[in-house]
C-alpha cells in the first residue's frame, strides 16, 4: 500500500517567528550568482586582448606560460623545429609528389595550411643558388669561332681553371699580358662613349682574377633575373590560355611553385649524387623526366584541359623559354660585366 507524501505548507513552523518563515526571493533582474571556481579571463601578453584558445586572434601570438627553466626552454624550442609549424612539411611533401596542388589549393582559399607561395620560392631559390655556388664552381661558356674559310666552329668551355678558358690563365702569359688583350674588346654601338671605358674596365678586372669575379657576379645577379623572368613567362601563358579566360594571377602562381619545385627537386638530386656519385648519371635522367611529367601534370590539373592540348601547349611554352631564357641569362652576364 503507497502512500503519498503530504504537501509542503508554505506555513511557518510552531514557536518560529512569523518573518523567519521562508528566506525572501530574489528579484527578477537579479545577476545570477558566480561561482567561486569560476577562471577569470586571461588575455595575450603581446596586444592585451581576451584569448580563449591557443592563439590570440588579435595579433596571432601563441598564448604559453613564460619561460622559467632551461627545460620548458627546450621543450619549446624543440616544438618549433618539429612539428608546431608542420606548413613546412606540408608544403614540401605537396610540392614534390602533388603537382599543381599548391597552385589550386591556393586559388581556392586554403592557404592557411600551406607556406606562402613567394616565400617559398625565395627561401628554395636562395638555398639553390647558394649551394650552386659552393659545389659548382666551372660555369661554362659557347665559344664561337668564325675562320677564314669554312663555316663557324663552337666550344663550350669551362669559364675559369684550364688552358682553353677564355680567361684562364696561361704558365707563359703575365697579368699585364692578359690585361692588354682587353684591348681587343672594341665597342661599337649605342652610348659608345659610356659603354666603352666601362667595358674595358670590366675586361681587365675578368682577366685580373680569371674570371672568378664574373662567375660571382653572375651568380648572385641570376636569382634575381630568374624572379623578375616569371612574369614574363606568366604573359606568354596568358596568350595560350585566352579561352576560358584566367587571370594573370594564376598564372604567376603556377610558375612560382613549378620553379620552386624545380630548385628543390635539383637540391636533392645533388645530395643525392654526392652520397652515391656512381649514380649521379641514373639520377639526372631520372629527375629530368620527372620534370617535364610534373609540368605537364600540374597544367592539367590547375587548368582542367586534354592531354594532347596541354602536351601542345607545353611544347609551345617550352621553346618561348629556351628563346627568353637565352636572351635573360645573356642580359645578365652583359650586366655582371658592367657591374663588376
Amino acid at each position: 500500500m503507497s502512500t503519498a507524501a503530504p504537501p509542503v505548507s508554505a506555513a511557518p513552523l510552531a514557536g518560529a517567528p512569523a518573518d523567519a518563515a521562508l528566506p525572501a526571493a530574489p528579484p527578477a533582474d537579479a545577476a545570477p550568482p558566480v561561482s567561486v571556481g569560476a577562471a577569470a579571463a586571461v588575455h595575450c601578453q603581446n596586444c592585451g586582448a581576451e584569448v580563449s584558445g591557443r592563439y590570440c586572434a588579435t595579433c596571432g601570438q601563441r598564448r604559453e606560460p613564460p619561460l622559467h627553466s632551461l627545460w620548458h626552454f627546450a621543450k619549446v624550442t624543440t616544438e618549433d623545429l618539429t612539428h608546431a609549424d608542420s606548413r613546412v612539411w606540408r608544403t614540401l611533401a605537396a610540392l614534390l609528389f602533388r603537382p599543381g596542388y599548391l597552385t589550386r589549393e591556393f586559388l581556392a582559399g586554403r592557404r592557411a595550411r600551406y607556406l606562402p607561395p613567394v616565400r617559398l620560392y625565395l627561401v628554395l631559390s636562395v638555398a639553390f643558388f647558394l649551394c650552386a655556388a659552393v659545389t659548382h664552381d666551372q660555369l661554362q661558356v659557347l665559344q664561337i669561332t668564325e675562320p677564314g674559310s669554312g663555316p663557324p666552329s663552337m666550344r663550350v668551355t669551362p669559364l675559369t681553371g684550364t688552358d682553353q678558358s677564355p680567361f684562364g690563365a696561361r704558365p707563359e702569359e703575365s697579368l699585364q699580358q692578359r690585361t692588354e688583350q682587353c684591348r681587343h674588346w672594341d665597342y661599337q654601338g649605342p652610348w659608345e662613349k659610356r659603354l666603352a671605358p666601362a667595358l674595358h674596365q670590366a675586361c681587365v678586372r675578368i682577366a685580373a682574377d680569371n674570371g672568378r669575379s664574373l662567375q660571382q657576379a653572375f651568380l648572385h645577379n641570376l636569382g634575381r633575373a630568374m624572379f623578375l623572368f616569371l612574369p614574363l613567362l606568366a604573359g606568354a601563358m596568358m596568350l595560350m590560355y585566352w579561352r576560358p579566360r584566367h587571370y594573370y594571377v594564376e598564372h604567376l602562381l603556377l610558375f612560382v611553385h613549378n620553379h620552386a619545385f624545380v630548385f628543390l627537386v635539383v637540391l636533392l638530386m645533388w645530395a643525392l649524387a654526392a652520397i652515391v656519385p656512381r649514380a649521379a648519371g641514373w639520377l639526372h635522367a631520372a629527375v629530368s623526366c620527372y620534370v617535364v611529367w610534373y609540368l605537364f601534370r600540374s597544367m592539367r590539373v590547375v587548368y582542367g584541359q586534354g592531354r594532347w592540348l596541354t602536351f601542345g601547349k607545353l611544347v609551345l611554352l617550352s621553346f618561348f623559354y629556351l628563346v627568353s631564357g637565352a636572351v635573360m641569362l645573356a642580359l645578365t652576364t652583359v650586366y655582371s660585366m658592367f657591374t663588376l
